[in-house]
């Protein structure tokens, strides 16, 4: 039987998913008060000084588990060009992925709701945030150019106003999932911004 070594760089990539699995289970069990670069690598089997490497400090962890946490999120939207379809797509694929929260999407929504409070989060979720808007502005922004939106729907209103409901679905379905059907709500509101920013 033949193995292969790992690399350098894989073993550093395992540890480090590794971590912020770990880091993601602890905000998801006991929230981001609970998470200490000793805890994380607790939880991980690894020391503190294997988080320490890797992330430095507490704020580096977390900066970093915000964006693992919505890598991926809705597949396949890098392939697509910015548009209507692109940003239904986005919409449908946001609900449903909703419905089957993993622990790093859960994480990053607790992250998220806590942000408001907490100083050290702040910064951070407003980046995450505003790279979302950002995104969601150039979608409609590229259909209006397109002919497929209506010329008088306003990116930035459009982007503000989706965030917050996508958002507000996830936390919703979060703290409540037998009251939130993300099946028919995901076609409820793709129609609804369908029929809202589509030329008649």
């Amino acid at each position: 039987m033949v193995t292969t070594r790992r690399t350098q760089q894989e073993r550093r990539a395992q540890a480090e998913a590794a971590l912020l699995n770990a880091a993601a289970e602890l905000v998801v069990e006991h929230g981001v008060r609970s998470l200490t670069l000793a805890r994380v690598g607790e939880q991980a089997g690894y020391s503190r000084g294997i988080v320490t490497h890797h992330f430095g400090s507490k704020q580096a962890l977390i900066e970093r588990l915000a964006r693992a946490t919505q890598a991926g999120f809705v597949p396949g939207l890098a392939d697509l060009p910015p548009g209507l379809d692109r940003f239904l797509r986005l919409v449908d694929g946001y609900i449903g992925a909703s419905g089957s929260a993993g622990t790093m999407n859960r994480a990053f929504l607790l992250l998220w709701s806590e942000a408001a409070t907490a100083s050290e989060l702040a910064p951070i979720f407003r980046e995450r945030d505003e790279a979302f808007r950002s995104d969601l502005r150039t979608d409609v922004a590229a259909g209006i150019a397109d002919g497929d939106v209506r010329t008088d729907a306003d990116p930035d209103d459009v982007a503000i106003a989706v965030l917050g409901q996508l958002r507000g679905i996830g936390l919703q379905h979060l703290l409540d999932p037998r009251a939130v059907d993300t099946a028919r709500l995901r076609r409820t509101v793709t129609d609804h911004w369908r029929r809202a920013l589509r030329v008649p």
